[in-house]
């Protein structure tokens, strides 16, 4: 594929400096942070498998993906809640009963959707994307996977709030006991550059999703955390491996089977889409780095995009969760002989991006003897063969376990932000 009749080229570098430059003059300067206000939610248990502290979904993450990281190196959620935030979106997220409980998931969302609205309103923004060359958006479609650098910028976001709650199901072994002294402390710890540097993306949204994270913090002398050195031994292990994967897939296509490196990658997009089509590409003995983290020098002075990002997430979530109220309400229950209607056979799953998405959401309900009539990706409409409402509640619990989060609410936004790996 090509833009404006140029070949996308792939450049790391090249890319985190014209996302640097756009940032540059002021990304996310003066963000009005919301009064606050009261956002509901239900509440259930995580269900481990017998003798085990992790899920069935957990598990076989971690099998399948999270090689050489042994089981006993990951932290569980106890509980998954799930709310509909102030843009009306569906949302799930997970705590640690022994944590910080379930204001932090819901007001990094609402963090989020703080700093994406500033995006949105962003007017000299949208006018240096607007004059970007055609060799800078040629260098962006070759490197990243969301092309449009407002994309870009609000997955970075994203990116940004799933690290600080997933951080939290840690938060017992921290010194940090409320929501604003964990998120201060996670970003006087450097934390976030941590995730940037050290786990992949596939990794950390993937393992956020199911509620687990696979690291081990540690109290330094000066009362900031830092990953252990198993952590970081373990991580760096499973992102060679990843890295590896990715190489092997690619030397398949284009050595064996004589494949150009964009016809490897239509061919084998589910496969790169897991293990990230980025590190397929990266050249061989090099180290992948964050977009986000690199330095670059601009107008004279060291710049670096991660951390203004972090300063201003830090500056609205510690805002957020001491105006937010959050109540817990019960979860309805039907009996197992009410019969659905038509309309209540269809449902929604606004973080489905891909065709690897509607693959995985159909084998979970067929699995379960669940038949799937017609799953649409632009609107992200399922219509399936519900045999009752307590039927479907299970269903939507095993997609939950598999990292989705299903609705019987038409997503308020036509078009969700996309979760696959993006620049920052």
């Amino acid at each position: 594929m090509t833009t404006n009749g140029h070949e996308p080229r792939y450049d790391r570098r090249a890319a985190s400096r014209v996302l640097a430059v756009l940032a540059r003059p002021g990304l996310l300067a003066g963000v009005t942070t919301p009064a606050g206000g009261r956002i509901e939610y239900t509440c259930a248990p995580l269900r481990p498998e017998p003798g085990s502290h992790l899920t069935l979904s957990q598990r076989l993450y971690l099998e399948r993906f999270m090689r050489p990281c042994r089981a006993d190196q990951v932290t569980s959620a106890t509980h998954r809640i799930a709310w509909t935030d102030s843009d009306g979106i569906p949302n799930t997220g997970h705590f640690h009963s022994g944590g910080l409980g379930p204001i932090v998931p819901i007001a990094m969302r609402e963090t989020v959707l703080t700093l994406w609205h500033a995006l949105n309103a962003d007017t000299a923004l949208a006018h240096r994307i607007s004059d970007l060359t055609e060799r800078e958006r040629d260098v962006l479609e070759g490197t990243t996977t969301d092309h449009e650098p407002l994309d870009i910028f609000r997955v970075g976001i994203e990116a940004c709030g799933r690290a600080l709650a997933q951080h939290a199901l840690l938060a017992r072994w921290t010194p940090y006991r409320t929501p604003v002294e964990f998120a201060l402390g996670m970003r006087d710890s450097g934390i976030y550059s941590a995730v940037a540097t050290r786990w992949f993306w596939e990794l950390q949204a993937s393992s956020y999703r199911r509620g687990m994270i696979a690291v081990t913090l540690t109290t330094q002398p000066d009362g900031t955390v830092r990953y252990s050195a198993e952590s970081v031994a373990t991580l760096r292990a499973m992102k060679d491996m990843t890295i590896e994967d990715a190489h092997r897939v690619m030397r398949r296509a284009t050595h064996t089977e004589g494949l150009s490196v964009g016809e490897a990658i239509a061919k084998y997009h589910d496969e790169l889409d897991l293990i990230s089509r980025q590190y397929a590409l990266l050249p061989p003995g090099t180290r992948p780095a964050c977009l986000a983290a690199m330095p670059h020098q601009l107008d004279g002075a060291h710049y670096s995009l991660l951390p203004l990002v972090v300063d201003r997430f830090t500056e609205v979530f510690t805002a957020l969760a001491d105006r937010l109220t959050v109540a817990e309400v019960p979860v309805e229950t039907a009996s197992d002989s009410a019969e659905l209607a038509a309309e209540e056979q269809i449902f929604y799953v606004p973080d489905m991006t891909c065709k690897h998405c509607v693959r995985t959401i159909t084998g979970v309900l067929e699995s379960m003897d669940i038949g799937v009539h017609d799953i649409d990706l632009i609107s992200k409409r399922v219509r399936a063969e519900f045999r009752s409402p307590r039927n479907r509640q299970r269903a939507f619990d095993a997609l939950r376990d598999s990292g989705y989060n299903p609705s019987t609410a038409r997503p308020a936004t036509a078009e969700p932000v996309s979760a696959t790996e993006t620049a920052v």
